[in-house]
């Protein structure tokens, strides 16, 4: 997979700086397959000196307040929004973190703030980013809105950020193109290099049993010959015999 390679060697090359990865698919706890996009993600990882990865779907991130939007106008990430503990950098300002004192969100935000590159997976569902990649994006809206409307200074302008995807049959192409354009608003830099989209078809009436099936083999062989990811696939064939 050319583009695997091609986003390998680009974080080989920077492997001195500090490299977060965020898996965003999901399975039922009781599964021991791993989502596609996360064993991406663990392979890379598993090559790399100088690298984190955070799996979201187990944190507990609660949903966005919309505080956008509200009839006080725009009080998304004011100063009186600012988290007191599990803040040590004083830069996470979050009404929902603040409301809500389970909220592990912290963990994310001070690990992007560590990070000088950070690369979000994912899967594909009904044509753009599933659910949890999505309500993560939006409970960092902040990030976003301390620089574009509070008139302060960029967080994230001296980090590089992509996005991987992974889907069946419809779009995902396009939305890999569209979130790298929501990341380019929160003032990341996006290099072509951090990002690419891996479809089963361009079918999007294939929604067959066996269709989905084929999709899971054709995954296998198309990173089969990609250096990062052959050890973790012929150990993944290993098991499937055996279950």
């Amino acid at each position: 997979m050319d583009k695997l390679k091609r986003l390998y060697n680009y974080l080989k090359k920077n492997d001195e700086k500090k490299i977060l990865f965020l898996t965003t698919s999901n399975r039922w706890e009781g599964e021991k397959e791993l989502p596609k996009s996360s064993m991406i993600a663990q392979e890379l990882n598993n090559k790399l000196k100088n690298c984190e990865t955070i799996d979201i779907s187990k944190l507990k991130i609660f949903p966005c307040e919309g505080n956008v939007s509200s009839h006080k106008g725009n009080n998304c990430g004011v100063k009186e929004a600012m988290l007191k503990s599990n803040n040590p950098e004083k830069f996470i300002r979050c009404w929902a973190s603040v409301n809500n004192k389970t909220d592990e969100m912290y963990k994310v935000a001070n690990a992007i703030y560590d990070a000088d590159i950070i690369i979000f997976f994912g899967s594909i569902r009904w044509g753009k980013m599933n659910s949890i990649y999505t309500q993560l994006i939006e409970r960092l809206t902040w990030l976003e809105n301390r620089h574009t409307t509070l008139g302060e200074s960029n967080l994230l302008k001296d980090k590089e950020c992509g996005i991987i995807a992974i889907g069946h049959n419809w779009n995902g192409e396009i939305a890999v193109k569209t979130e790298k354009e929501v990341l380019s608003f929160f003032g990341f830099k996006t290099p072509e290099q951090l990002s690419f989209n891996w479809q089963f078809t361009k079918d999007e009436n294939d929604e067959s049993k066996k269709g989905y099936k084929d999709e899971f083999n054709k995954f296998l062989k198309d990173f089969n010959f990609t250096e990062v990811l052959n050890e973790s696939i012929v150990r993944f064939k290993e098991w499937i015999k055996n279950v």
